[in-house]
């Protein structure tokens, strides 16, 4: 007996050793680097894509496409062809994202390709003003249908449509604050969503076809425009509808393996949203006829008045959540665009700060929301489409050039997914005629005052990028310091 209790208490004295070691072991595990965390897997960046790319656009973008076109067949070959663009920069893009493992998009694109001026200037245009117009102009989608239903036979008020896309940026800022993976699964729950109202408008639309509603689509060439103007405008609103196909590749340092997920998300989510568009239209078409599409103040919504009555509330409910998705993914990547952008010392240093609880790039995210906030002022969404689609194909471009350009300047750098050359010469030259075509057939003023934006960064990059002037050190120090404080921020670590 007593041999047997020195035994267990032997035993009892090992396990509470142990159990210390293991205790005195968690104590000392090292912390969380102070670094943007690798949270986002392959279905949440599939989700990214799509829930970034299905906004407003696919209720908005119908009536412009069928305006400029001129009929319903041209229409649905504009819709079907920017799938195939979309696409086909996309897998560019996968090329450039898996050969250059770094967030920030074209931001680090260009860097490589073209050098410091060149990603300086896009960043300065995207972050300053594509970037907050964008997230203005799906929000401001997001107000007028959440609002439509509180003022039945009459347009909502400016007012309270702004107010409520304010605070739309707002809620959004905050959630993409507070946690990445909150951010996430508010992109997946929203993307789900989304994809459940197109299914139903599709399998409506389907049942409608099958009935015998094919008028509309019978004669679908006639009376089509072939101005060269009017087609780059129509593709500029079918393309501001797939905007979105290269968001994953501002979030590559947040990718969990980027080698494998990043081509295959791109692969899996872009055809799926192209065969939706598509098909919506299609839907569309089956039930209004193009002068009522045109007349319609939002097309998703009298299609569902037309064949969902008396569920047709689904509709304009669905596509607040749509649109609100769409925005949270707009946000999501801007911030990390604009936290590169400081972390290379074309922005200020603060931007590039990461909160020290929540691993998230704060200030950059509270930057563009400020911004944003800004660009709601305007109400006028056509015009900001026409003034974002003209930069953005721009710079879209110049990062296809960049890819054909390092085939031959960056040899030595490893390529995962290699696509054919030809795909991204033809992204060059379909980006400079959409850029073209419709300042040579219809010069406006938007496009001037992009232009001279554009340009007007070099004034900024010379003294403060290029030469580091000593005295903008001096007025940023403290403001940097109290803005880190207050925020509770700290400097990415280097890994």
């Amino acid at each position: 007996m007593d041999e047997e209790n020195i035994r267990k208490r032997k035993e009892s004295q090992n396990g509470s050793t142990s159990n210390n070691v293991d205790s005195q072991t968690k104590d000392k595990q090292p912390a969380k680097a102070t670094v943007l965390q690798k949270d986002v897997g392959l279905l949440s960046g599939i989700c990214l894509i799509v829930g970034t790319m299905i906004g407003s656009g696919i209720f908005i973008s119908p009536k412009a496409v069928l305006l400029y076109s001129g009929a319903v067949g041209p229409s649905l070959l504009i819709w079907a062809a920017c799938g195939v663009l979309a696409t086909m920069g996309a897998l560019c893009y996968a090329e450039l994202g898996t050969m250059i493992t770094k967030s920030g998009g074209e931001y680090s694109y260009l860097s490589e390709a073209f050098g410091s001026l060149v990603a300086y200037l896009y960043s300065w245009t995207t972050v300053m003003v594509l970037k907050p117009s964008s997230l203005a102009i799906i929000t401001l989608s997001f107000a007028e249908y959440a609002s439509t239903p509180f003022y039945p036979g009459c347009t909502p008020p400016v007012i309270v449509t702004k107010c409520l896309a304010a605070a739309a940026i707002f809620l959004i800022v905050m959630v993409n604050c507070l946690s990445v993976k909150l951010a996430n699964y508010v992109q997946n729950v929203f993307t789900l969503a989304k994809l459940f109202i197109i299914l139903i408008i599709v399998v409506a639309g389907m049942v409608m076809l099958a009935q015998g509603n094919t008028e509309n689509l019978s004669n679908a060439f006639e009376g089509s425009s072939m101005s060269v103007g009017a087609i780059g405008l129509a593709f500029y609103n079918g393309l501001w509808a797939y905007d979105g196909w290269n968001q994953l590749n501002f979030i590559t340092e947040e990718l969990k393996d980027p080698f494998r997920n990043l081509p295959l998300a791109i692969i899996i989510g872009i055809p799926l949203v192209s065969v939706c568009y598509v098909l919506v239209n299609v839907a569309y078409f089956t039930v209004l006829s193009p002068t009522e599409l045109l007349l319609s103040p939002a097309v998703a919504v009298t299609f569902g008045d037309r064949v969902l009555y008396p569920l047709s509330w689904i509709v304009p409910l669905f596509v607040v959540f749509s649109t609100f998705g769409s925005a949270n993914g707009s946000c999501f990547t801007a911030g990390r665009l604009a936290y590169v952008s400081g972390r290379e010392g074309h922005m200020v240093k603060i931007l590039s700060y990461i909160s020290l609880k929540r691993y998230t790039p704060a200030p950059a995210l509270i930057f563009n929301g400020i911004l944003a906030s800004i660009y709601i002022i305007p109400s006028d969404i056509n015009t900001l489409i026409n003034y974002f689609s003209f930069a953005q194909w721009g710079f879209y471009g110049l990062t296809a050039l960049a890819l054909i350009v390092m085939r031959y300047t960056r040899k030595e750098l490893h390529r995962p997914v290699k696509v054919p050359i030809f795909m991204a010469g033809l992204m060059v030259l379909v980006s400079s005629y959409l850029v073209m075509a419709p300042i040579i057939d219809k010069p406006e003023l938007e496009y001037l005052y992009c232009t001279i934006f554009i340009v007007s960064g070099l004034f900024l990059y010379y003294p403060f990028v290029h030469r580091k002037v000593n005295w903008a050190r001096k007025i940023m120090r403290p403001i940097t310091m109290h803005l880190q404080l207050l925020m509770e921020v700290v400097p990415p670590e280097k890994t």
